[in-house]
């Protein structure tokens, strides 16, 4: 799929899709995707044995994946995983806890997703507890 002319909404969301079956291949299920709440919103909601994970994605289109070594800046989503973020991804995932009356285990991950422009292929980090 050539990604010319998405919108970054669409990319996100082609991201964020990538990353739910990244997470189903490791054998979790999606519970819930792009939950809004008045602090913030929840871009994937994983179920894990009995812990809820909060993933926060971050999703870059490149020409080309970065090559070994530490990634430049134009190819590191990870620039926007940044404290803030986090912090409020966290609050969030805490009002949803306490909606849902979960009594497990949770925390919050992030995943960055790196898309070729040309084909759509994607590279993913998943990064668990980011918190």
């Amino acid at each position: 799929m050539n990604l010319d002319g998405k919108s970054r909404k669409e990319v996100g969301a082609f991201g964020e899709s990538v990353v739910a079956e990244y997470l189903k291949h490791r054998g979790m299920n999606i519970v819930d995707r792009n939950v809004a709440r008045k602090t913030g919103e929840l871009d994937l909601i994983a179920q894990e044995g009995d812990t809820l994970h909060f993933v926060e994605v971050k999703t870059l289109l490149v020409e080309e994946f970065p090559r070994g070594g530490a990634a430049r800046d134009e190819y590191d989503p990870s620039v926007n995983l940044h404290e803030a973020k986090i912090r409020k991804v966290a609050r969030t995932a805490e009002w949803y806890v306490a909606e849902v009356d979960w009594e497990g285990e949770w925390q919050v991950d992030g995943a960055l997703v790196w898309l070729r422009r040309r084909d759509g292929v994607a590279r993913v980090q998943y990064l668990p507890q980011i918190v």
